[in-house]
């Protein structure tokens, strides 16, 4: 843009210095704020008074690539929306918005954002400035970047719906910058206020799929189940159909964190040995290695010595003990004690207390942790194998608690047919019944079965008719 000075050599300079020298650096005379303008900056120098500087700024503002001042932001609006051809328009506003975001200017932000949302700018333009403004948030300093972008989503929420898509954009980029602080839930609660189900706007269900997993997630990094759980419940509805391999592998690893923190140790135990099994070491674009899939195996062995004792914590404890993988990890003797069904004693808790995760040692109501629950509960089935009959007292000081708690614990897991046996309260005893009969009972019934099929087939056989071998 070229300026052309008025009047003519020395007396010009003379007048400019003598203007000058009288402002010195008196900005508020000025009107030009501490970040500076640089056209108006010219016309001050040219002796030009502020009502004109301004005046001048106002029609010249597409040029772009200068800064605005607090008092001339107004004149600038003005100008833009005077514009009739919408492509001129945008530019302008767009040449505005480059020089509010330049700034890290909080209050010329805000200015941007409701001159954006009022009625002098047609909704077309609005989206796009927004959709625009929204992109370059990442631009400005964090804290500046977190008010700018709550106050937007404060100002857009009475026409959201007119504004999915920008809103979109900024709770996904104030989700990044909470993320990046490590303030998961925030992220989370960013990222939650994304309309889903909108009916204004086309979204697929590997997008629904892939928040609900990563709310979920971010949810997780904090231990907060239930809001997790609360997401990965929607996303139950979509993962069925999802051809996303990496989706569906992140959905399965939150699932079993979920089971894991809910104390849902044995069904947690399974999700986790289901992810250890895969095969494939590369999913899309990710990478499996084989450390990841022990973790998942310990974790597996871990969740499954923690549940409850009964038979089909037994049977998932087989399956673990038989997998070849389990004999490297660095819990593999406890679970061979566990599995062996010998009784475990401090020196041993206490090392497998140290693998632990909080959550898995957690307080429980009755003044008993999650860990010392499922070993005194473990001891006791192991009790049961190699005692006939034992008093409370005895059973008491094998389990390490007192006797009225361990007969407690023994007649919660009789009546929860986690443990055969009964309870002779006047004699103070615990009678422990053996499951060798049933056994050879079942045995009797598979052979009679088994005879009764052959009997089936040797008679299909003489009338002719075809026998599958």
């Amino acid at each position: 843009m070229g300026l052309k000075e008025k009047g003519n050599g020395d007396g010009d300079k003379e007048m400019r210095g003598t203007r000058m020298e009288r402002n010195g650096n008196d900005e508020g005379r000025s009107g030009i704020s501490a970040w500076g303008n640089t056209l108006g900056n010219e016309l001050m120098e040219l002796g030009c008074d502020e009502r004109l500087a301004q005046s001048e700024l106002a029609s010249e503002v597409s040029a772009g690539d200068f800064d605005y001042n607090h008092g001339l932001m107004e004149n600038a609006f003005a100008s833009a929306s005077a514009i009739t051809d919408q492509r001129q328009k945008i530019e302008q506003y767009k040449s505005i918005l480059a020089a509010v975001i330049s700034s890290n200017d909080i209050a010329q932000a805000r200015k941007f954002i409701d001159h954006m949302l009022s009625d002098d700018v047609p909704l077309v333009v609005s989206r796009q400035l927004l959709q625009t403004f929204a992109q370059e948030l990442g631009r400005l300093e964090p804290e500046i970047q977190k008010e700018i972008a709550h106050y937007t989503l404060a100002q857009i929420q009475p026409r959201v719906v007119s504004f999915e898509e920008q809103v979109l954009v900024i709770r996904e980029k104030l989700a990044e910058l909470y993320e990046s602080e490590k303030q998961w839930s925030k992220a989370a609660q960013m990222l939650s206020g994304i309309d889903l189900d909108s009916g204004m706007r086309v979204i697929d269900d590997a997008f629904r799929l892939s928040k609900c997993v990563q709310i979920a997630c971010l949810y997780l990094e904090d231990d907060d189940a239930v809001n997790a759980e609360a997401f990965i419940n929607k996303a139950s509805f979509l993962v069925s159909n999802s051809p996303h391999e990496v989706l569906n592998l992140k959905y399965k690893v939150c699932y079993a964190r979920i089971l894991d923190l809910k104390r849902k140790f044995l069904e947690a135990a399974l999700r986790y040995y289901d992810i250890s099994q895969i095969e494939k070491r590369k999913i899309g674009d990710e990478e499996i290695n084989e450390e990841a899939l022990e973790q998942a195996l310990s974790a597996a062995v871990t969740c499954t010595i923690l549940a409850a004792a009964g038979p089909q914590r037994s049977r998932v404890l087989a399956t673990l003990y038989k997998d070849e993988r389990c004999s490297k990890l660095k819990i593999y003797p406890i679970l061979q004690k566990v599995y062996l069904e010998r009784i475990l004693r401090k020196p041993e808790i206490d090392a497998f207390a140290e693998e632990l995760k909080p959550h898995q040692k957690a307080l429980l109501p009755d003044n008993f942790t999650v860990l010392d629950r499922a070993m005194i509960e473990h001891n006791l089935l192991s009790a049961s194998k190699l005692y006939t009959n034992i008093s409370f007292d005895e059973l008491g000081t094998l389990l390490g608690i007192p006797p009225h708690k361990a007969e407690k614990i023994a007649s919660r897991m009789i009546y929860e047919d986690r443990m055969r046996g009964s309870i002779d309260q006047v004699e103070a005893v615990i009678h422990f019944d053996d499951d060798t009969e049933e056994l050879q009972r079942w045995d009797q019934q598979i052979v009679g079965l088994c005879q009764a099929l052959n009997d089936v087939l040797d008679s299909m056989a003489k009338k002719g008719f075809p026998v599958p071998v």
